[in-house]
């Protein structure tokens, strides 16, 4: 695919580094965007569309990009700080403790091995859930929600927790080169599960960083770009996948090895080399929240490329608390894509998450997400529909119950250990991030904790017309039931 010429003439490109935040105010006094230069990027767009009626959405995307830009190192600063008084407690076992240690003089540093990131410290987990065996439908999603949890954290940690928690072939932790932003932005982890009959390779992609402005940049850049008979991606999430300053994305690309590497040519040809070192192995590609959307597209660039030895191994393709990636027809080409190559694609989706509730689906940003999703009420109860409640979530008559919803959540996060067991107790952190919850409802339903658990012990129901919504063969059998445990 060679994104220039006739096959990607239509974008719209946002270049906040190349405004002032003047420039932005006069933004909202233009009404013909073609009089915009330097930050507003067009193609061949529509001459209706390119008349400035997005001139506010535009607006809000530079403005947040600029202030995160703006405060990105008090941001790592921050982020920084919080994490290592996390770890500190946890290694000292308490407030208390580290009180005294720090009275003594003898405070129990963190050891680097066991340094857990934000969202590590959301939900402590590292086992997998032994009551899940191999033949349980629900191993592979409960697989994938961990190693989306676990693709937040440093490269030791990860090795430590595959090689001696899972007991699973660690294959790497890598860094990937976003040209647009100039650093390595991009992560994901490798791993063999030699236990699964077939061994299983698994790409986990990291998602969103809570302190790291670069990941924010990415998720409220609605950038797309329009690809000749597949439809409008989101530019953000292709530039993260290694899109070139040129908007190419050519099926074949030399990467030395002293060379900033991009992340879909690079897993791309590990994965070609571990099939054929093992002809047998299948694929798993998955990812929460950023991650969920990178695990897709690397997936749509593995269609678009016609690389069929790789989409005929790929066993499922499972996201987590997911943003929406392309608009309607891009929808309809990857539906067409995966059904030829009988991918499953489970699209996961807790209660109030405000995540795959973005970027819209209406007129002005025609975002939409494609396939079936797998929503879960806050009761971990689930149900396969077309499109999640509230789906743009920004409405009036959603907010009281999204705020009982936020306030049952916490209740229930003093209850669930007593009903449900030990493996989910929560810690005082997770406990305070579902009162900040109370005040941003669906924002700490966004957290792996609820991801983690609703693949443990959520239930699924029947949809009513199930026939309509391309639900993958193993879900439409698994709903003879009207409960029943899942994959």
């Amino acid at each position: 695919m060679a994104c220039n010429g006739e096959i990607c003439s239509n974008y719209l490109e946002l270049e906040p580094e190349n405004a002032s935040f003047c420039d932005l105010f006069r933004l909202l006094c233009i009404r013909d965007s073609r009089k915009v230069g330097g930050y507003v990027m067009y193609g061949d767009w529509e001459e209706e569309q390119r008349k400035f009626n997005y001139r506010w959405l535009i607006f809000i995307s530079m403005f947040v990009q600029k202030c995160l830009i703006l405060f990105k190192t008090p941001m790592e600063i921050a982020g920084f700080i919080v994490e290592m008084w996390l770890n500190t407690l946890s290694a000292n076992g308490n407030l208390i403790l580290l009180f005294f240690n720090a009275l003594t003089g003898k405070i129990v540093r963190p050891d680097v091995s066991k340094f857990t990131s934000l969202i590590g410290n959301l939900d402590k987990r590292v086992d997998l859930d032994r009551k899940i065996g191999h033949n349980d439908s629900r191993y592979n999603s409960s697989l994938s929600m961990m190693a989306s949890k676990l693709s937040y954290e440093s490269n030791v940690f990860i090795r430590n927790v595959v090689q001696d928690h899972w007991k699973m072939e660690f294959l790497g932790s890598y860094k990937f080169w976003n040209e647009f932003q100039e650093e390595d932005s991009t992560q994901a982890f490798l791993f063999h599960d030699t236990t699964s009959s077939p061994d299983l390779i698994v790409v986990a992609f990291r998602g969103t960083r809570p302190f790291v402005a670069n990941d924010w940049c990415t998720d409220v850049d609605f950038s797309w770009l329009e690809l000749k008979d597949i439809g409008k991606i989101h530019i953000g999430f292709m530039k993260a996948l290694g899109l070139t300053k040129s908007r190419d994305f050519p099926k074949e690309l030399k990467q030395d090895s002293d060379q900033h590497r991009l992340a879909y040519y690079a897993i791309r040809e590990m994965l070609r080399v571990l099939m054929h070192e093992n002809d047998k192995c299948k694929i798993i590609i998955t990812g929460h929240s950023l991650g969920g959307a990178l695990a897709i597209l690397f997936v749509a660039l593995l269609a678009i490329h016609g690389e069929s030895s790789i989409m005929e191994r790929i066993e499922g393709v499972y996201t987590f608390g997911q943003p929406r990636v392309g608009d309607e027809k891009f929808g309809k080409f990857m539906k067409e894509k995966l059904r030829g190559q009988d991918v499953k694609y489970l699209r996961y989706v807790y209660c109030n998450d405000m995540v795959p509730r973005m970027p819209f689906d209406d007129k002005t940003l025609s975002f939409k997400h494609f396939g079936a999703c797998l929503y879960f009420n806050s009761c971990y109860k689930g149900k396969i529909v077309a499109e999640e409640p509230n789906k743009n979530y920004l409405s009036i008559l959603w907010f009281i119950p999204k705020m009982m919803n936020a306030l049952w959540e916490l209740i229930r996060s003093f209850i669930i250990p007593c009903t449900r067991g030990p493996d989910y107790k929560e810690g005082w952190f997770l406990k305070m991030f579902r009162v900040v919850g109370l005040m941003i409802p669906g924002l700490s339903a966004h957290g792996p904790q609820d991801y983690d658990n609703l693949t443990r012990i959520g239930s699924l129901r029947k949809p009513h017309h199930i026939g309509s919504l391309n639900v993958p063969h193993h879900l439409r059998k698994a709903n003879n039931q009207r409960d029943h445990k899942f994959d």
